[in-house]
């Protein structure tokens, strides 16, 4: 939508031709960007309350480069780009103000907004590889405007390091718990907490744990109460639903 259909919409409200609710409705279903290559759905912050993400795995580093900087320019503060390559990442520093962080491969242009509310998430993960879904799921969330704390190595095969953090855990207003192996740091959790819990089944494991399958299903049959579980490697996905529990 260019800023005369914008004029005209809002003229229509002043002269009562069209009422604020008509007039949201018309913001909220105008037409993508189109790219040629891609199509930016840049309403999608005024449908759903978040801007579009950009996946970046498949995607060319001139693709990511071309998108975010329609984006960002387009006004859109904070670009998230997930599973983002170090090449790309070299690329759009160069024509864009990137942070990127290799361990998560999250790469965010712009700034990151402060936190909102005094409500927080934390991202619990059951072992030091985990960390990279870890870093996912919280840079997601804080590029949404969230609080994050972050509690790394507390799995259950040292559950003294889990419960070293009870006061994290039962302040929260919602828990990402972020596992391989067997995946029962999401149970052990949702039965400390008193929030909402989302599971998130890592790829870690020897191999009978078939590429996180194993912690999949363990979590989907946690006899845990308020967990949820979400795709496996899925941070972003965990991120973005904790934020909206958190909003």
């Amino acid at each position: 939508m260019d800023q005369l259909d914008v004029r005209s919409i809002l003229e229509q409200v002043r002269s009562g031709q069209c009422s604020i609710d008509q007039a949201v409705l018309q913001l909220k279903i105008q037409p993508f960007q189109d790219l040629g290559f891609a199509k930016i759905d840049s309403h999608r912050a005024l449908r759903q309350g978040a801007a579009e993400v950009i996946y970046g795995a498949g995607k060319t580093p001139e693709q990511i480069r071309d998108i975010a900087s329609a984006m960002y320019r387009g006004g859109q503060s904070t670009v998230l780009i997930t599973r983002m390559s170090p090449d790309a990442a070299q690329l759009v520093s160069g024509a864009l103000p990137l942070t990127y962080n290799q361990l998560g491969q999250v790469g965010i242009v712009g700034e990151i907004p402060p936190p909102r509310g005094d409500g927080k998430i934390v991202v619990a993960t059951g072992g030091t590889s985990d960390m990279p879904v870890a870093e996912e799921a919280a840079l997601t969330a804080q590029a949404l405007g969230n609080h994050v704390v972050r509690l790394y190595d507390v799995g259950v095969a040292g559950l003294h390091r889990t419960l070293a953090h009870l006061d994290d855990l039962m302040s929260a207003r919602v828990i990402i718990a972020i596992a391989g192996m067997e995946g029962a740091l999401a149970s052990v959790i949702g039965g400390l907490a008193d929030c909402p819990v989302i599971a998130v089944p890592t790829s870690v494991g020897y191999g009978a744990s078939f590429g996180g399958l194993s912690a999949l299903l363990s979590m989907l049959n946690s006899c845990a109460s308020g967990v949820s579980v979400v795709n496996i490697d899925n941070g972003f996905g965990a991120g973005y639903l904790a934020s909206m529990i958190n909003t």
